[in-house]
This record gives structure tokens, C-alpha cells and sequence, in this order.
């Protein structure tokens, strides 16, 4: 079992019911996945731009990456519906805590000048996402291997009803939020 994993099972669930006065441990919000999606803009012009974005999305991840495809044309970016405009990962259960525990102790710690993560990162529904500015903070990415700097967008869903309790059980996780 993954060490965040059990960590919620011994640790976090236990919180949540005395803070939120649960009656159930099924009814204590989880994790349901965790969505890695890279906007690789420049694919239009450089194809190669693209295969190198889901190559290191991949090493993130430790799954393969899927290219998503443009939904409608837009004339200003020079765009046409369906050509390939970035990459993304789906991750669950062991593969999602894996990542997140990564995500929490070894990569946020490498970002530049990091306080913290705002508390502004909450959707209303219990839904976190977090934008990086420079991938290269993952130990699997080889910055000497790296061509171009490109941003990672990383949405936590959550069962949660209220950003009070994702907060809250995120917070107990182990996740960097500012005071």
C-alpha cells in the first residue's frame, strides 16, 4: 500500500469525522483522481514539441500520456479543429497517491521562491487545481535533456461538497498551504 494511502486510512479519515461529525467512514470525502495536462501551444508550428511533451508527462506520471486534439477552429491562433495542441494524464487509485506524495514532499519543495499554495486554488465543489510554471521541479525530468520550459496543470477531484473539507483533508495529506 502506498504510504499516502495508508496514511489517509490511519490518520486522515479518523480527522474528518471528529471535525466534520461524520456518521460513516463512507461518507468521508477521497481522493477520486488526479488529472496531469500540459497546453503544448507551439505543436501547431513544431510536431516534434509535442512528442517531447508527452514524453516527459509520461516520466511524471509513470503512465502513458494522451494528446488531446484541438475541439474548434480558431482563425486567429491559425488553428483547425481536431490537430494536436497538448497532452495529458488521468491518474488513479495507487498511481494517483504515488504521485500526489511526490507531488507534496520532493517537487513542491523544488519550486522557486514557494510559500505555499494559495488557499484561491479551490473550485466551490471541494476540487483543487494547481498550475507549475516549470515542470522540471519532478526528479524524473533531466534538465540537461529539457528543450523548451513548459507549464503542468494539476487538478485534485475530490469527493469533498465544500472546499472547508478538501482543505482540510488535503491539509492532513501533507500538502504545502500558505497560513
Amino acid at each position: 500500500m502506498s504510504r499516502l494511502k495508508e496514511k489517509y486510512t490511519s490518520e486522515v479519515v479518523p480527522a474528518l469525522m471528529n471535525e466534520f461529525k461524520y456518521s460513516s467512514s463512507m461518507a468521508v470525502p477521497r481522493i477520486k483522481k488526479v488529472v496531469l495536462n500540459m497546453g503544448l501551444g507551439e505543436a501547431i508550428q513544431n510536431i516534434k514539441v509535442l512528442d517531447a511533451g508527452v514524453n516527459e508527462l509520461s516520466m511524471i506520471a509513470g503512465q502513458k500520456a494522451l494528446v488531446t486534439k484541438a475541439k474548434k477552429s480558431i482563425a486567429g491562433f491559425k488553428l483547425r479543429e481536431g490537430m494536436p495542441i497538448g497532452c495529458m494524464v488521468t491518474l488513479r487509485r495507487d498511481r494517483m497517491y504515488d504521485f500526489l506524495d511526490k507531488l507534496f514532499n520532493a517537487s513542491l519543495a523544488r519550486v522557486r521562491d514557494f510559500r505555499g499554495i494559495k488557499g484561491k486554488v479551490f473550485d466551490g465543489r471541494g476540487n483543487c487545481s494547481i498550475g507549475i510554471k516549470e515542470f522540471i521541479v519532478f526528479p524524473e525530468i533531466d534538465y540537461d535533456k529539457v528543450d523548451r520550459m513548459k507549464g503542468l496543470n494539476i487538478s485534485i477531484v475530490t469527493t469533498a461538497k465544500t472546499d472547508e473539507e478538501s482543505r482540510f483533508m488535503l491539509r492532513h495529506l501533507g500538502m504545502p498551504f500558505r497560513n
